[in-house]
């Protein structure tokens, strides 16, 4: 069954994140690559293997977009926010990044272009209904190509599609829905829509008791 969004109000949550990040123009931004929360901590762009070509959805700041093309990739990113795309467009102007601003199951459903890797990063993959999404992923990929993405764990026992209100509890009534589950839930939903192969897990934190990481990685056939 598809999911109810209403886009208004994610988009204006993801602007209102956009401009608390880009306060003072984000000239302090530099390119950088990480699936987890924490500095210096769990694997890089290796679960990427070695595209040429990547497509992040929910690519927020576009500094991981950054990082892949410093590094001759051809980096194309999609974003909810006007505000994010519009500030990310001008910090990378003069890397080739191709910014789009477009709800990811929408554009990927009409757009045509395919890549070697499409990945999130805490991006869209969280808040995006997995059995619409993962579908629409796939034919997006190269032969042999990979989805990867990352996002907190679910918290034990809440699962599935799951409302939350950002900027606190009072004032505008901001929200958006993101998706939990746990990591054989993850790979189910990959298999289910046709990758080859999936693994899933969570990398502990790098302090013991801390929250972990969830890393999913799929391969097309």
């Amino acid at each position: 069954m598809a999911s109810v969004h209403n886009f208004d109000h994610e988009r204006a949550v993801w602007d209102s994140y956009a401009e608390s990040v880009w306060k003072g123009g984000g000239a302090e931004f530099v390119p950088a690559f990480r699936w987890t929360q924490y500095q210096g901590h769990g694997p890089g762009v290796e679960l990427l293997g070695e595209p040429a070509s990547v497509l992040e959805i929910g690519c927020g700041t576009g500094r991981a977009l950054a990082h892949l093309a410093g590094r001759g990739v051809r980096a194309r990113g999609i974003d909810l926010s006007p505000v994010m795309v519009a500030a990310a467009s001008e910090r990378w102007a003069d890397l080739g990044i191709v910014f789009e601003c477009a709800e990811a199951l929408e554009w990927l459903g009409t757009d045509t272009r395919t890549y070697d890797a499409v990945y999130s990063v805490f991006g869209a993959a969280w808040f995006s209904d997995p059995e619409l999404l993962f579908p629409l992923v796939l034919p997006r990929l190269n032969p042999g190509g990979v989805f990867v993405f990352s996002q907190p764990p679910a918290i034990p026992g809440a699962y599935g599609r799951q409302g939350m209100y950002k900027g606190g509890f009072a004032g505008p009534a901001r929200y958006t829905y993101r998706y939990s589950h746990p990591p054989e839930t993850w790979r189910s939903h990959l298999l289910a829509a046709g990758f080859a192969d999936a693994v899933a897990g969570v990398l502990p934190a790098p302090a013991v008791g801390h929250i972990g990481t969830l890393i999913v990685r799929a391969v097309a056939v």
